[in-house]
């Protein structure tokens, strides 16, 4: 009788994930008139729920941009309620080769023109979209053209203009003496942060010095630096239809093209978070505060009936009814000051026409507002 041997059987990948261990995530191409797009899915579909949809900025692909965000212990009680696709943009994703000489870029307005391809592809009609820079712009220009499909969006340093010809003037200039990399930093990070040389700038001048895909990235730079102007006009026709979260860090490079933005748009749609102490990446340096606005954000839309927000001074928890105004649901308890708790906003009958929520100025706090102006900016 042949004697039996003992043979080790090894996995590399586990059948099942490890309780409380990250989604990886399950990763497919999507074939559109533009070439190809790689996506990223996150959960199981839920009924009549719209899905969270991300789009990142240049010199980024969905991990870096967002992995700090959604891997947060808030974000992920607020996404499991949604499905997650996470867009990279051609080129951009994990390992991608570098384009072919000449190959031709999609422009701004044709990355738009994908994701109706990606919806269908995943079988969803509707989304709330984040999108920070250059992702913040393609989705806002997706949402102009297929309102019906977008139920929300947050967008983070949109720069909604055209270049003028004093910016495509002083972009020229800028190239002599510094490389693309380079303006890329300048435009994902604060003066501030550049000069400090903080940790996340040490990283992304890492990742662009030693990107095999830096041709892949120059081309995307080059498409954000030739896109249309979204031409927003408060009360015409080219606005957006949903709710809006416009967000910024204090002094982030991207701060004066968000606070004109805001001007633009419905006032009773539109909430503006202006974040300091966060620099350029809020989603990466304050992903805490990001949270708790985008909590508000979702429940203001209906789909999270309640949202229990701890009480940091006291540890307990403070519930908030769903039901309020638009103005209302948009007001978030964004800080406190010393051992008291930021007052929160209290339901009051809805105003049609241009009705705001205005700021507390109690403790020297300011809530997320859906102010008219741009002083309607909450800062955290």
């Amino acid at each position: 009788m042949t004697e039996l041997q003992e043979v080790q059987i090894t996995e590399e990948k586990p059948l099942l994930r490890a309780p409380g261990a990250p989604d990886p995530g399950k990763k497919h191409t999507v074939e559109t008139p533009y070439g190809v797009v790689t996506i990223t899915i996150h959960g199981t579909p839920k009924p009549k729920r719209p899905a969270i949809l991300t789009y990142h900025d240049v010199g980024q692909n969905h991990l870096s941009c967002f992995d700090t965000l959604f891997h947060f212990e808030d974000m992920q009680e607020i996404i499991k309620n949604f499905v997650v696709i996470h867009v990279d943009a051609p080129g951009m994703e994990e390992g991608a080769p570098a384009f072919p000489l000449g190959y031709q870029y999609p422009s701004l307005d044709q990355l738009a023109d994908m994701i109706p391809c990606i919806l269908q592809y995943v079988n969803f009609t509707s989304i709330i979209g984040i999108g920070v820079g250059a992702g913040a712009y393609i989705l806002a220009r997706y949402s102009l053209s297929h309102a019906d499909t977008v139920e929300g969006l947050v967008l983070v340093n949109i720069d909604p203009n055209a270049k003028g010809w004093m910016d495509w003037a002083a972009h020229k200039l800028t190239g002599l003496t510094s490389s693309n990399s380079e303006m890329i930093l300048q435009h994902l990070f604060s003066q501030e942060e550049l000069s400090k040389n903080t940790e996340l700038v040490q990283q992304q001048r890492h990742v662009l010095s030693h990107a095999t895909n830096l041709p892949n990235i120059q081309l995307y730079w080059s498409s954000y630096n030739s896109r249309r102007d979204l031409s927003l006009e408060r009360g015409g026709d080219i606005t957006f239809k949903c709710p809006v979260m416009l967000v910024v860090g204090d002094q982030a490079p991207h701060e004066d093209a968000v606070v004109e933005c805001n001007s633009k748009l419905d006032p009773t749609q539109t909430s503006f978070l202006k974040m300091a102490d966060s620099g350029g990446q809020p989603q990466l340096t304050q992903p805490g505060k990001l949270t708790e606005a985008f909590k508000y954000f979702v429940q203001g839309m209906g789909y999270i009936p309640y949202v229990l927000d701890k009480k940091l001074s006291q540890g307990g928890f403070v519930l908030h009814d769903a039901p309020l105004p638009l103005a209302h649901r948009l007001s978030v308890q964004c800080r406190l000051r010393g051992r008291e708790p930021l007052p929160l906003a209290h339901a009051v009958p809805e105003q049609r026409g241009g009705g705001t929520s205005a700021a507390s100025p109690h403790h020297g706090g300011v809530l997320l507002s859906a102010g008219p102006g741009d002083e309607a900016a909450s800062h955290l």
